[in-house]
């Protein structure tokens, strides 16, 4: 089978086209090269699809005597990831910007070109199983799992993909596999953060964007308790930044419990205030038939990467709202609109649905 294998220039994507050579597939790398801006190149371990990462993935491809091609994706990247991250945060949503890239930059134009050239998979280093009708599992490796992060992508997006890194028992064992087989991002460390935002300052890059756009902190009296520059720099459930002037008149931490990005006016308040019982999510990607109007389904949700998924019932009030209605078992704190919420039954996916309400 001919496979396109996407190359990071991390440790997880060359191994698994490594091992998907060894399985006798006719692979092919290729990078997606996904920044324009040079100062959102990588910074130590921080972002990924840098110059730096290009270098090693071709090092890696030649070591395995595959074909190597860099692809220059950061048109497609720019308008679909990074321009929906500001609309997102201007709305005072949410977003999930890795979750969006796998679906519309990994599992969408990467596939649709590799498609169109002939190529009959697709393979990556995600840590997740899938089976042939595209049905997908929980990665053996729970700590590393990303079945939350590709569940968006839905089951004909990726019955087109290999995962071979889903088997894998341990992140140590795949850098140990790397190591015996002489590649040279055996020891290179995992990125994390926000891809394009390589510093790591989040707010920063909101700013340069956004501008500013000064507002009010009040508590749940509706009293102002601070001034901040710009709602969008902020988050549901946030704690950590706010600056407030006045404590809370028990001493006690407080968080963000609402944005209103229009009146510029966020709320803060105690933790009591974050926790939700029930939530509607839309546009729901189904891996099995939905139930009816009115059905129940009971199942378990996990709305973070990595988080733990709690119990709970679905129901779809109607068929053609595309609206689920989820009901927990106990209280969630934190939840907010833009979240991602992928459904499982144990170790397999059900649906996934953008967290609107």
């Amino acid at each position: 089978m001919r496979v396109l294998a996407a190359l990071s220039g991390g440790v997880d994507s060359a191994v698994a086209a490594a091992r998907a050579k060894e399985a006798g597939h006719e692979v092919t790398g290729v990078h997606m090269a996904l920044s324009r801006n040079p100062a959102q190149n990588r910074q130590g371990s921080r972002g990924c699809c840098s110059i730096e990462d290009a270098s090693d993935a071709r090092r890696a491809a030649a070591l395995m005597g595959i074909d190597f091609y860099v692809w220059d994706l950061s048109a497609e990247f720019e308008d679909l990831v990074v321009a929906d991250f500001l609309a997102e945060y201007a709305a005072g949503r949410t977003p999930n910007p890795c979750v969006r890239c796998n679906e519309f930059i990994k599992f969408r134009v990467l596939a649709e070109r590799a498609e169109a050239l002939g190529f009959e998979a697709v393979c990556t280093g995600h840590y997740a199983r899938v089976d042939a009708g595209g049905g997908l599992r929980r990665a053996v490796d729970l700590d590393k799992d990303q079945s939350y992060v590709l569940a968006v992508s839905g089951p004909e997006a990726l019955a087109r993909c290999l995962f071979p890194l889903g088997e894998a028992p341990s992140k140590a064992a795949v850098r140990q596999e790397a190591a015996r087989r002489g590649l040279p991002v055996a020891a290179k460390p995992d990125s994390y953060d926000i891809c394009f935002v390589a510093d790591g300052d989040t707010q920063g890059f909101l700013r340069s964007y956004l501008g500013e756009r000064p507002g009010v902190i009040v508590d749940e009296t509706g009293a102002e308790v601070g001034r901040h520059a710009g709602a969008y720099q902020f988050t549901v459930g946030q704690r950590r930044g706010l600056r407030l002037g006045d404590p809370a008149a028990d001493g006690k931490p407080r968080y963000v419990t609402a944005i209103d990005t229009a009146s510029g006016v966020v709320t803060v308040g105690p933790p009591r205030l974050l926790e939700v019982t029930e939530f509607q999510a839309t546009a729901p990607v189904w891996f099995q038939a939905p139930p009816g109007p009115g059905e129940a389904l009971t199942c378990a949700v996990q709305v973070r990467a990595h988080g733990a998924a709690l119990p709970c019932v679905v129901t779809v009030p109607d068929a053609g709202t595309g609206t689920l209605l989820v009901a927990l078992e106990s209280p969630l704190r934190g939840l907010a609109a833009g979240q991602s919420a992928v459904f499982y039954d144990a170790d397999r996916v059900l649906a996934q649905g953008t967290i609107h309400r």
